[in-house]
């Protein structure tokens, strides 16, 4: 029964029935006991567990197939702080054991190359009083890990490089990194930021210059992302590298007509945004164009570069909303990418497009397929693309015919699928990918023949297998408009009864709390502390089909609390052990708009609730964002144009209904929902004599990213839970 899934001892059981290939690479001491709790002998995950697993990364494969290089993240259980070591592993030999990497330097991003050599980033200097910024550098491998050779072989003069992608001939090389423009070579450092004119510390933008500030990070206009092609020479021992030379910007070296855009995008845009032609003669690469319209636009573009100098050709001028994750097929023939249909909306359907480049057609492959997906690949023999798209509770693998549009799932792991990421296809008809799951963090899996795959590495799963079990169960109830809407219970599988309740509510809106694990609002770690998590995948969720999702447009605090109603009713139907008049509510970002809106709304409901970076004021926020397609397409407009739609779900317009204690969590860094957001939160709450708690963090943005910050975070929510749910705490309220 693929709807309820232990997690824990049970698991780690038939875990390691498998052969593994890999230890667990932390070397930390055994996991810190969490609560005791009524029926449970093992310990329950901690915080500080959480916080200190150590954490796979994607892999890098060789052309052949051979070798993969991973690597693990750790934090030291005392000083919080973290490190990344790498590992190689042979793929060839069912048993083989990773082999720690030593590169003789920090690094980062490790690559292989086509001919074998291993290529990574990183800001050691080169030569003695050489600046220590970030370039690529090349090594051979020994059998042993040990670096036999190696040396620097590209850079920008005095810029750090973010990234870098080789072209298959591994003749090219493509560098990116945040510069003006006109410099990609040299003299950026002498550049005068022209929004700060001095003689004060002020700066200055223009109407023109688009994002002020963007994510968590204010803007440099002039400044941003640009992708730089250099030649890549073979190996030479007796030549050093000097500097950049011969470099071309994708985006034009002519600045009268070159493409003004961030490529890869800000702020999260990375190495799937562009491809190399087999041959290197082409680049094709994702950009939106920065102007004074970006704040308002998803218009994500695919462009090609031939790679002379010459502006690029854009491919996608007859679609105004998202195209992005450029592929090319093995044989140069195919062009394939993601693109939704509907600009300015950031959760339309993602489909596969297919672009002959010898004839010019174009096709959407999957239209008649109700999925988006979230990642594509051309499989190693060309002849079909591997896809990943989320799937009710699941993001499963897909097979996908480039001749007929046929999709196919793939039935990759044994039970629920929970959330495949980094699939990576192989030559043989492999493929290599990482699993996470509600239960266990991520884990590198091979698939031979596309068939049920085997485990590869143990990164925390017997670490996982230690502690305390979880059991997940999924259920389904007819939520508002009488459509089926999917949730799940999680929770200590031993416990005792009665169990105080938590509602957790995603955020997006248009997401999900599926099957996978997080490193931040964790179902697992809250569990431990002795709670039953429920969520509800409201009407706006993903992995529903697009109606789905769309339903939530216009309608943020009608149908979604609905069935949050009704999904907390009905888990609670389900699970009898569940003590429903013990509950708190919680959520993040849209799910943080939620709690301020059921304060409301369903005042009389909650013990307590957990606000973080949650929308107080519809009409302040929109003001005050930076993507402002964002709030334009799920309110329907400026504030100006929907201002009915806006007042009708704002929060701040019912606060004299507030009664439940609140904790509200915010971070400086955030220009999303920005923190003046929980402030007023906060004040209304003081206000009214409501007991309440501000956890402000001046260094993190929409998430809580940092060691210590997140062990913060943990600690404070969990006291706050404590202090209205726990029995023992009924005198101190």
């Amino acid at each position: 029964m693929r709807n309820i899934t232990t997690f824990g001892t049970l698991a780690a059981a038939a875990f390691l029935a498998a052969p593994l290939t890999a230890q667990d690479a932390s070397g930390a001491p055994p996991a810190v006991s969490g609560p005791e709790v009524s029926g449970v002998a093992a310990a329950p995950m901690s915080a500080r567990d959480l916080v200190t697993l150590p954490r796979l990364g994607a892999p890098a494969v060789n052309a052949a197939g051979t070798l993969a290089i991973y690597g693990v993240t750790t934090t030291n259980p005392d000083s919080l702080a973290r490190i990344t070591a790498y590992y190689l592993l042979d793929l060839t030999k069912p048993d083989a054991a990773p082999v720690a990497l030593d590169f003789g330097m920090a690094a980062s991003s490790p690559t292989f190359g086509p001919d074998g050599l291993l290529y990574v980033l990183s800001d050691a200097p080169p030569w003695d009083g050489a600046d220590e910024i970030s370039r690529v550098w090349r090594m051979a491998l020994g059998t042993d890990g040990s670096v036999e050779r190696k040396q620097v072989v590209a850079g920008f003069a005095d810029v750090g490089v973010a990234g870098f992608k080789l072209a298959p001939t591994g003749k090219r090389i493509a560098l990116w990194g945040e510069m003006p423009a006109g410099c990609a070579d040299t003299g950026c450092a002498d550049v005068a930021p022209r929004h700060l004119p001095g003689p004060g510390t002020g700066r200055l933008y223009d109407g023109a210059d688009g994002f002020v500030r963007h994510w968590d990070q204010w803007e440099t206009p002039g400044s941003h992302n640009r992708i730089v092609v250099y030649p890549l020479a073979g190996w030479d021992t007796q030549q050093a590298w000097e500097g950049p030379q011969d470099g071309v910007p994708v985006a034009g070296r002519d600045l009268a007509t070159a493409l003004v855009a961030d490529t890869p995008t800000m702020p999260f845009g990375g190495g799937e945004e562009l491809a190399f032609s087999p041959d290197g003669a082409r680049l094709y690469f994702t950009a939106r164009k920065a102007d004074g319209a970006e704040p308002g636009s998803t218009n994500l573009d695919i462009y090609v570069s031939d790679l002379s100098g010459a502006a690029p050709s854009l491919l996608t001028a007859s679609n105004a909303a998202t195209d992005t994750t450029p592929i090319v097929s093995p044989d140069g023939r195919y062009l394939a990418w993601l693109a939704m249909a509907r600009p300015t909306y950031e959760a339309d359907k993602l489909a596969v497009q297919l672009l002959d480049l010898k004839t010019g057609k174009q096709r959407n492959l999957t239209k008649d397929t109700d999925l988006s997906f979230g990642s594509i690949a051309w499989s190693a023999d060309g002849k079909s693309l591997l896809a990943t798209a989320q799937k009710v509770l699941d993001t499963p693998a897909f097979r996908i015919d480039p001749k007929t549009g046929a999709v196919t799932e793939l039935n990759l792991m044994a039970g629920n699928e929970a959330h495949i990421a980094n699939l990576t296809p192989l030559p043989g008809g492999r493929a290599l990918f990482t699993r996470d799951s509600l239960g266990n963090p991520a884990e590198l899996f091979m698939s031979d023949g596309m068939g049920q795959a085997r485990p590869l590495t143990d990164i925390a799963t017997t670490r996982m297998g230690g502690l305390a079990s979880i059991v997940t169960r999924r259920f389904s109830f007819a939520g508002a408009n009488g459509d089926t809407v999917w949730g799940q219970i999680t929770r200590l599988a031993d416990q005792q009864g009665p169990i105080p309740a938590i509602l957790y509510i995603h955020g997006g809106p248009q997401g999900s709390y599926n099957d996978s694990w997080s490193n931040r609002w964790n179902p697992r770690v809250v569990a431990s502390q002795g709670y039953a998590v429920i969520s509800v995948d409201f009407h706006g969720s993903t992995g529903y089909g697009q109606a789905f999702t769309d339903a939530i447009q216009n309608d943020w605090g009608g149908k979604p609390l609905e069935d949050l109603q009704k999904g907390l009713n009905a888990a609670l139907t389900l699970d009898s052990q569940i003590d429903g008049e013990r509950a708190c509510a919680m959520g993040a970002s849209y799910g943080g708009f939620m709690v301020n809106w059921i304060a409301g709304q369903w005042p009389d409901r909650f013990d307590c609730i957990v606000q973080h970076d949650g929308i107080f004021d519809t009409r302040s926020f929109y003001y005050a964002t930076e993507e402002l397609w964002f709030p334009r397409w799920d309110f329907g407009g400026s504030y100006e144009q929907a201002r009915d739609i806006y007042e009708r779900w704002n929060p701040a317009n019912h606060v004299g209904k507030w009664k439940t204690p609140m904790l509200v969590v915010t971070g400086e860094q955030d220009f999303r929902v920005p923190y003046t957001q929980g402030l007023q939160s906060f004040t209304a709450l003081q206000e009214r004599g409501i007991p309440a708690q501000l956890l402000v963090f001046p260094d993190e943005n929409h998430w809580v990213l940092g060691a210590k910050n997140s062990l913060q975070w943990h600690n404070t929510v969990f006291a706050w839970l404590d202090r209205w749910l726990k029995p023992a705490a009924e005198a101190d309220k």
